[in-house]
């Protein structure tokens, strides 16, 4: 990656809160792997014999609803050899400059297309990261990757982020679950002098966009007739710790470099 680009893309993502990477990242055979594995996971069969973590959607449930399932890399192998693929920790170095990037958890989100007319609980609702993510001391380096396994494109719901909403501090605001949007957001205090602009950040099948965790950011309804597929990849680098040096919750795998691997340099 060419230093040019790599200041391109570091500026860009420090004053937006999020960089939308302008290429296709991962190889369409492993994209595709990776669906399969998704789709497994999802009828409950992992095929190394560990099953995720509990999650809020699970095996058997309403299938036209958000499937969210937690640590899929722990059931799958082709899960685990996208989440390690290379260019992703080269990426996430870049932007960020971090000498080491760890994932620490990951989410699978199969978001199903909602037919014309009907009221289905699929959006995203607009929240920063770090309201959810407590066990990490303050001022940890925390951020997100989002890999499309899908063409996201306007009409399926992409990401939106918020320009610049890392800037306002932790608001203690917003709600994952939060289905009507713009109510929502009318709810949300935007500080003095500071503008909502929000960005789509619609990409192809086996493209990727980075996140801060104080980024504000949501996604609404599916209409395009096809499922969205995603993974919502967290991230760390060397200058992050759990508070008091504890392992549990959402730090209680990071020792284990096979389920929570270092995916660029070293932590």
């Amino acid at each position: 990656m060419e230093q040019a680009h790599i200041a391109t893309a570091r500026g860009q993502y420090n004053e937006d809160g999020f960089y939308v990477v302008p290429q296709v990242v991962f190889p369409k055979e492993m994209v595709a792997n990776a669906v399969a594995g998704m789709d497994a996971i999802r009828r409950g069969e992992y095929d190394t014999g560990i099953a995720p973590r509990p999650s809020p959607w699970n095996p058997g449930d309403d299938l036209n609803q958000l499937c969210k399932i937690e640590q899929p890399q722990f059931a799958n192998h082709a899960i685990r050899e996208l989440l390690t693929y290379p260019a992703l920790g080269e990426w996430a170095s870049a932007i960020t400059g971090a000498s080491g990037v760890q994932l620490w958890w990951v989410q699978l989100l199969y978001k199903p297309t909602t037919p014309e007319g009907a009221s289905l609980k699929t959006n995203v609702g607009w929240h920063q990261d770090r309201h959810y993510w407590g066990v990490w001391e303050e001022g940890s380096e925390l951020f997100t990757a989002w890999i499309a396994l899908s063409d996201v494109e306007e009409d399926c719901g992409p990401m939106q982020f918020v320009r610049g909403s890392h800037k306002w501090g932790f608001r203690n605001e917003g709600d994952f679950f939060a289905q009507n949007l713009a109510a929502q957001r009318e709810g949300i205090s935007t500080p003095v002098g500071e503008t909502w602009e929000e960005v789509s950040g619609a990409i192809p099948a086996g493209g990727v966009t980075f996140h801060h965790n104080l980024t504000f950011h949501g996604s609404q309804a599916n209409v395009s007739g096809r499922p969205r597929r995603s993974f919502a990849v967290h991230l760390r680098t060397q200058n992050s710790r759990p508070i008091g040096d504890r392992r549990e919750g959402l730090s209680e795998f990071i020792d284990d470099r096979t389920l929570c691997p270092v995916i660029y340099g070293k932590m």
